[in-house]
């Protein structure tokens, strides 16, 4: 495992648009803490979003994450491109000449996709703590340790996101094309939504969380309306927004076999591909 890692590792060390891509997106990601310095004041009105509980355990837990997913397109562009430059650069088929067998291949993408999930969630899990400690006005050890699961789903939902990406960049063997045709699946499962809701509209969130992309992204449902104050303001307007925010295992499941299958389907793919 150790090996086959190494072997990425150095790839994306000397591949300068990827280490561009990477710092791009750490610094996105560090960007979430500036949310906290978004202040209005309009007259008698004065707004600091930090003092909303954005920041507050465990509450933190879930926002960061879900704000933090927005980002996952520039490390699914490191992973599109990593896989067109072994086309593009000869270095899958010298790889294979070297001793390296197709499953190791395969194998050293997906150990690289986990790597970079887990930096990912190492990395908000640290700035949320911060953050968390910082603003929360809840600080003991049992509230700061309450859905920590939001940091599971987030880990999943990369890992899963990213198997699509090495999927389709081995599929199409181009970044740019390989972007495109996850942009074209995610117009298709919105159709296909809409589709549903017009044939089947009792029944439409049970058929959707199976789908790829909509599974991930019920991994980690929207915060805003389970803030406080977002609550107050919809009941005096008579809107009722109390929905289960709890990560669901099953979307965790089904996450976690899509990962299982686009892994399959990748080494499937390159097995039978002529190189």
């Amino acid at each position: 495992m150790l090996r086959l890692l190494n072997i990425e590792i150095h790839k994306l060390k000397y591949n300068k648009a990827s280490r561009v891509l990477i710092l791009i997106y750490f610094l996105l990601l560090t960007s979430i803490a500036l949310i906290a310095a978004i202040k209005f004041d309009i007259g008698p009105v004065k707004f600091h979003l930090a003092e909303q509980g954005i920041f507050n355990f465990p509450y933190i837990w879930h926002f960061n994450t879900y704000m933090a997913a927005i980002f996952k397109f520039f490390l699914l562009l490191v992973i599109v491109s990593m896989m067109a430059n072994e086309y593009s650069n000869k270095t899958l088929k010298q790889n294979l000449i070297d001793g390296l067998s197709k499953k190791e291949f395969i194998l050293s993408k997906f150990y690289a996709v986990i790597l970079l999930a887990a930096i990912s969630t190492l990395f908000v899990f640290t700035v949320s703590i911060l953050l968390g400690y910082w603003y929360s006005d809840f600080n003991e050890f049992s509230i700061v340790t309450t859905d920590l699961e939001y940091l599971l789903a987030f880990f999943v939902k990369l890992a899963g996101f990213f198997s699509f990406g090495l999927f389709l960049g081995i599929l199409v063997k181009r970044s740019a094309f390989a972007v495109g045709a996850m942009l074209v699946w995610a117009m298709i499962e919105g159709f296909a939504k809409g589709l549903l809701y017009w044939k089947l509209e009792d029944s439409v969130d049970k058929i959707m969380r199976f789908f790829p992309l909509e599974a991930m992204a019920n991994l980690i449902k929207e915060p805003f309306t389970r803030l406080s104050a977002v609550k107050t303001v919809a009941k005096q307007v008579g809107e009722d927004l109390s929905k289960d925010f709890s990560v669901q295992f099953l979307n965790v499941i089904i996450v976690l076999l899509w990962t299982a299958l686009f892994i399959y389907f990748s080494y499937t793919l390159l097995k039978k591909r002529d190189l």
